[in-house]
């Protein structure tokens, strides 16, 4: 490839070294596809003939069957997926074959490909995803009228629905769609035509290309288009709070199975056993999901240290871009090929739940709130249920067990209706604020979910459809 300049050959050491084949083989198609629209934007500014071109494309995708096939085998001493099947083109179709980079690089060749493989990729991802959260869904309309303890410091706050407690993942997952959305937009730019830093003194079409290998526009500067890496880094981020929500989750549901919490019942096919302790069920699943989803926060980690301190333009340190871009995909289908069926199967033991409200003071908050809509400024309110609240823990009462004589002593402003109000199911129900926990308004999130998730599905519909038409 450089044989011109040098007058060594490469070592071998070096080509061992230098290679990405164990990386970028993978791209071989979406290399191939890259390379047939650049060809035809060559017929097309007259750098080929009409007959050159049919050529050129039909020995491409001849290349792509046999790499399919395994017949073409890729050689280290190539370097990379690109220069392979650029050389299996000149062998097959000779100085023709050596036609097809003018006007292109490896640098924007690269950047090419890549995109082109992500966009197909990402649309598997949001496959996945969609999964999910149609699993979501399905949970909260299951446990909408389930009454649990809601949490803040991992200490009992207020009853809450679990319909609301799975809506609440809901609308994060969903977040994490748009942002792959985002991700995808970002991958959505043609750098095709940007050469090695500069452009070209051919007369290059770019529009052509991009309209060719459907995407919705170029990129804007030659310089940026092959040195920047911020397209990756979207998809990364992507993974990374996908991650950061799963490992949340996962951390939720292994709390509260527990012994000391009780109120979730996790499948037994879903968890193992103890090697020794013949009475435990553990939640390796869960633990090895919020393990893995670490891996994400590191593989971007990997990528930005790398670009931090790289000149302009392109630098040979950007090979190493997919490895850790590739292990984040692989964690993701991991994950997702067991969380939406283990979520799917979770109960909820609402009596046991229930056992967690027996001292009452989860309705800590409801006697304050009663008290204001009495008139009574709140931090005077949070004040005397603070003072109801103290004396109950010293004298080891529940607060929902007090008499009427106590309350009237304890507390004057309590009327006789404030005790009917301390029930759990009646807690959850008068929290009809948007977005709050009522049976009711978990049903209305559930209602402007769906129409999100529709909206997200109708969008990724026309990506797929435009993919298909190229």
């Amino acid at each position: 490839m450089w044989k011109g300049r040098f007058t060594e050959e490469t070592h071998e050491t070096v080509r061992r070294f230098t290679q990405s084949l164990d990386v970028d083989w993978r791209l071989a198609a979406a290399d191939i596809r890259g390379s047939v629209a650049h060809v035809r934007m060559l017929a097309h500014i007259g750098l080929l003939t009409p007959e050159e071109a049919r050529t050129l494309e039909e020995h491409l995708f001849a290349i792509g069957r046999d790499i399919d096939a395994g017949i073409l085998v890729p050689k280290e001493s190539l370097e990379d997926v690109h220069m392979n099947i650029e050389a299996a083109l000149i062998e097959r179709c000779g100085s023709l074959g050596a036609k097809l980079h003018a006007g292109r690089s490896r640098n924007d060749q690269v950047a090419t490909t890549m995109r082109l493989f992500l966009r197909e990729a990402l649309l598997d991802v949001w496959g996945r995803l969609e999964v999910l959260l149609e699993t979501l869904q399905q949970k909260a309309g299951e446990h909408r009228d389930v009454v649990v303890p809601g949490y803040t410091h991992l200490q009992q706050a207020q009853p809450i629905s679990m319909g609301q407690y799975w809506m609440a993942y809901f609308w994060a997952f969903l977040r994490d769609a748009e942002r792959l959305l985002a991700a995808y937009h970002s991958c959505d730019a043609c750098p095709l035509g940007a050469g090695a830093l500069a452009g070209s003194t051919l007369p290059l079409d770019r529009e052509f290309t991009a309209r060719d290998l459907g995407f919705s526009r170029i990129t804007e500067n030659s310089m940026d288009s092959v040195a920047q890496r911020d397209y990756l880094l979207d998809v990364h981020y992507f993974f990374v709070s996908f991650g950061l929500h799963a490992s949340r989750l996962a951390e939720d549901l292994i709390i509260y199975s527990s012994t000391e919490f009780g109120w979730i019942e996790l499948p037994d096919a879903f968890c193992t056993g103890s090697s020794i302790m013949p009475q435990k069920k553990n939640p390796d699943v869960l633990e090895l999901l919020r393990g893995k989803a670490g891996q994400f926060v590191g593989h971007m980690t990997d990528l930005m240290v790398s670009v931090k301190g790289l000149p302009l333009t392109y630098n040979r340190d950007l090979q190493e871009d997919k490895r850790g871009l590739w292990a984040s995909f692989e964690v993701y289908f991991q994950i997702l090929s067991v969380l939406p069926d283990l979520l799917a199967r979770v109960g909820v033991s609402a009596e046991k739940a229930r056992r967690g409200f027996s001292d009452g003071f989860i309705f800590a908050t409801d006697v304050a709130e009663y008290l204001v809509g009495r008139g009574i400024p709140f931090r005077e309110a949070h004040e005397k249920v603070g003072r109801l609240v103290r004396w109950c823990v010293e004298e080891k009462r529940a607060l929902t067990g007090l008499s009427s004589d106590e309350w009237r002593r304890l507390l004057p402003e309590a009327e006789a209706d404030l005790p009917g109000l301390l029930v759990p199911e009646t807690s959850v129900e008068r929290r009809k604020t948007l977005g709050g926990t009522s049976p009711e308004q978990v049903r209305w999130q559930q209602a402007q979910g769906m129409d999100a998730l529709n909206g997200l599905r109708e969008t990724f519909r026309g990506k797929k459809e435009i993919l298909s038409g190229t």
